[in-house]
This record gives structure tokens, sequence and C-alpha cells, in this order.
């Protein structure tokens, strides 16, 4: 089933990996509780990539965390103030479309997430 056309267009996935799972379940509760996601996924994946001249290979964390992406400022900020890395990956894809009840249940847990008009 196709989403409504507003729904899946504020609606994501963002994607960010962590150096342990420790980190990466740290992140995913402050996301989860703070409204800023509806649900984070962890998966081990290995990581191979450049940095600093060097290219690295590395066992991580990857979250794939289901959001509203109108918050994805807020987002970011959570992850970077908790995340060790330098440059962290917090990548936004827009969700094109999904389940009809599984995006109106990701909009529903995020909808406080929002930060309040003055």
């Amino acid at each position: 089933m196709t989403a409504p056309k507003a729904q899946a267009q504020t609606l994501g996935v963002v994607l960010v990996t962590a150096p342990n799972k420790a980190l990466a379940e740290a992140i995913a509760r402050q996301l989860v509780e703070t409204k800023l996601a509806a649900c984070v996924s962890l998966l081990p994946v290995a990581s191979i990539y450049s940095w600093q001249g060097e290219v690295h290979h590395d066992d991580e964390w990857q979250l794939v965390i289901k959001t509203d992406l109108a918050h994805f400022d807020r987002l970011e900020a959570a992850v970077r103030a908790l995340h060790p890395y330098e440059v962290p990956e917090v990548i936004g894809l827009p969700i094109a479309c999904g389940s009809l009840p599984y995006l109106q249940w990701i909009a529903a847990q995020t909808q406080s997430g929002a930060v309040p008009e003055n």
C-alpha cells in the first residue's frame, strides 16, 4: 500500500554508524525516549572507508532510525552529542512509500518530538 503523499514526504530513515553496541544502544534509547525516533534497528556491520588518507576496516553497528525528517536537525544534534567520531555518519533518506499503518505509527510516535512553536 502506498502512503499518502504528505506523509511520505516527511517520514524517513536516518543511518548512523557507531563504534560499538553499547553506544549504538545508548543513541537508540535517547532518540526513542525523546520522540526523535519511533524505532531504531541495530545491525552489526563491517565498514571499509577512507579517513585521513588511510583505508580503514572496522566492525561497527549500523543504526537504522525510523523518524519524521522534520526533526532531522535535532536528531543530528542528539547523535553528535553522544558520538565520539569527529565526523559521524548521519544520513537522512525519505520514505517514498510504505505500509500506511506503519507510516502512521512512525508519525504518531515522533509527533511530540516536534519543537514547540513560539
